[in-house]
């Protein structure tokens, strides 16, 4: 286990890329009111035999560590569905969840499940005790079966409740961390990325942050800011990857009261926001997306009366959000990318998939007018 790194390479707009939009304190998902991220990330080096180990969980908390059982409103879209995500099946009929929303590789979604079950268990444990209540904790994963030893499922439980716990406000460390720590993005090292916007509508402020796990794409489609940036980085390629295997889950929060049809409208702008890196959503890609909002604060429906009240924003003026969700998604890939470190395959092994490098990247950048 290694505690996230304190951010020490510059993020897009600190790199002067005119990124657009207008982002909160801390440009990550934390910058809505209440949502906490935390991470356990698991690294060893492999012995001799075996295979490296990078991987881990990333947990999102929407309601922090609030003890009463209150459920957020959400939507989700699936753009291509190589990849699982607990619990959307009622998020899509209900429109609601309750508990975490964790983020790990393919083949420990299901100890994340067990795990997030057992803490909503003990959390709530008076609701649960005192009533018929059932968790569906939402689970979601992309593969890192190159960089880390996926097979060897090395997450455990004690490391998804560690995730859980460590769940704080404020900057998110991004990269190699929980479970983006073996992801890999247009062939570079990817991994966990975030952003946030400030929306103003009829005089209110409120938030909209995302959180990525970047684990997409090929070399030749990466696009930044509108430059083929890929077509010019063809070094250090994946020289096993004559397609694309990886996914990327986006999980999109904000404090703006928004009903669940608007919420599934805002997880379908996630598919815009990384088709704009240049991704066409590839047929072994599981891009999966859930949007959740903080507002109209509601109790478990089955304790709740006959009749419930909510305040939804205008469809006309929902124009702004899809575009803060675009631009927050696409800023967000690009900060797990620029945020990323070099990392040692596990298959096959004894390569090392390169992260991207902010100073080439610029140069490239510079040929198109763009490099600030």
């Amino acid at each position: 286990m290694t505690a996230p790194p304190v951010r020490s390479k510059p993020r897009a707009r600190g790199l002067g890329l005119d990124v657009p939009g207008i982002c909160g304190p801390a440009n990550a998902i934390t910058d809505v009111p209440g949502v906490l991220v935390g991470y356990e990330t698991l690294v060893r080096d492999a012995a001799p035999g075996g295979k490296p180990v990078r991987t881990g969980v990333t947990a999102i908390l929407p309601r922090g560590f609030d003890p009463h059982p209150s459920p957020v409103w959400a939507g989700q879209f699936t753009l291509n569905g190589n990849g699982e995500m607990t619990g959307s099946h009622w998020i899509r009929d209900g429109g609601h969840f309750l508990g975490p929303v964790l983020v790990t590789n393919t083949h420990s979604v299901g100890i994340a499940h067990h795990a997030a079950t057992r803490w909503i268990l003990s959390h709530y444990g008076a609701a649960f005790e005192a009533h018929h209540l059932w968790a569906m904790p939402v689970v979601a994963e992309t593969y890192d079966g190159v960089l880390n030893d996926i097979n060897g499922q090395h997450v455990g439980e004690a490391d998804v409740l560690s995730a859980i716990r460590a769940a704080r406000p404020g900057p998110v460390a991004e990269g190699n961390v929980g479970g983006g720590a073996g992801m890999i993005c247009y062939e570079f090292k990817g991994g966990t990325g975030t952003a946030s916007r400030v929306i103003e509508i009829d005089g209110e402020r409120f938030t909209l942050g995302v959180l990525v796990q970047a684990n997409h794409g090929l070399r030749p489609w990466l696009s930044v800011l509108g430059v083929p940036v890929g077509r010019h980085l063809d070094r250090d390629r994946m020289k096993d990857m004559p397609t694309e295997r990886g996914s990327i889950i986006a999980v999109i929060a904000t404090d703006l009261p928004l009903a669940p049809s608007q919420l599934e409208r805002l997880a379908r702008r996630a598919g815009l926001g990384i088709g704009r890196g240049g991704t066409p959503g590839g047929n072994n890609s599981g891009d999966i997306f859930l949007a959740f909002s903080t507002a109209n604060r509601m109790d478990l429906p089955q304790l709740s009366g006959a009749w419930r009240d909510m305040r939804t924003l205008n469809d006309e003026r929902l124009d702004p959000v899809y575009m803060a969700v675009v631009d927050g998604v696409e800023e967000a890939v690009l900060n797990a990318m620029l945020a990323a470190e070099d990392a040692p395959t596990a298959k096959p092994a004894g390569h090392v998939c390169r992260a991207l490098r902010a100073d080439e990247l610029l140069e490239v950048m510079a040929r198109y007018g763009r490099a600030g």
